[in-house]
């Protein structure tokens, strides 16, 4: 068997606004690029998005997904955004079976198309859409154990040159996103450093770092920052697959508000 990969969790950012000329967001647009240029250019791409939940995790496993553009209220370029990148039902079947082997019930999509917290990020790290990407959903149940173990699943899936992404958001309290309130950047900090610890101690045994991942919501701060954890759980998805402390933490300034991307060798 032959699965070496890389795992990312990144940040996505708001809606369209990185692909917008958005200034609040080119820390996070040049971060997202240093991260691409470190690996060497993968085979194919599976993404867990903060914007895909389903009541049986799901695969997007169409040859040419359409984009979904699952935001309201910007400008027309917004909506006139492409990127034609393939789909792989090939990837998508072999993730179904991995999946499946280990007790997790996955279902496949083809008409299910990429939305935003793939097209994104996917945009400004491989701008070419010359690598195929399969998305494969939250289960909406956001059970933090559950996504951990779709993760550690997702580790003996036999896929030579794989890079595995998880997209969402280390913070995502979209109220405070907006607000000048030091009590906020406080509480935004507070979460970052446990949640950056958490990922790059390496004093922390594997079994403790699971067991502080499936118990995020007691951090300090933790539901401040996620008041709903979509956005955090790809990160749980991604640890699974890696089972191994961080190699590279990215920390990066979005929207005012710090964020954190990890980087895995596997």
């Amino acid at each position: 068997m032959n699965n070496a990969r890389t795992i990312m969790y990144i940040a996505h950012g708001g809606g369209p606004m990185p692909l917008l000329g958005d200034s609040a967001h080119q820390n996070m647009i040049d971060t997202l690029k240093v991260m691409a240029g470190k690996i060497a250019k993968p085979s194919a791409i599976l993404l867990i998005s903060a914007h895909f939940e389903a009541n049986i995790p799901t695969l997007t496993s169409g040859a040419k997904p359409n984009l979904i553009y699952d935001y309201h209220g910007f400008p027309k370029a917004a909506y006139d955004i492409q990127y034609p990148c393939k789909g792989a039902p090939q990837l998508a079947q072999a993730v179904q079976q991995c999946l499946q082997s280990s007790g997790i019930n996955v279902q496949k999509d083809p008409q299910r198309g990429f939305d935003h917290g793939m097209f994104v990020p996917l945009k400004l790290m491989f701008p070419d859409a010359d690598v195929p990407c399969v998305q494969l959903s939250l289960d909406s149940s956001l059970d933090a154990t559950k996504h951990l173990a779709m993760g550690q699943a997702l580790a003996s899936l036999d896929w030579e040159n794989l890079l595995i992404i998880g997209s969402g958001f280390s913070f995502h309290n979209m109220a405070a996103f907006f607000s000048s309130d030091d009590s906020a950047n406080q509480k935004n900090q507070t979460f970052e450093t446990w949640l950056r610890n958490t990922l790059t101690n390496t004093n922390i045994t594997e079994a403790q770092r699971t067991q502080l991942l499936a118990n995020w919501h007691t951090a300090p701060e933790a539901r401040f920052c996620h008041p709903r954890e979509e956005h955090l759980l790809p990160l749980h998805v991604c640890y699974g697959a890696a089972r191994k402390v961080s190699d590279e933490l990215f920390a990066c300034t979005v929207l005012s508000k710090q964020s954190s991307m990890f980087l895995w060798h596997v």
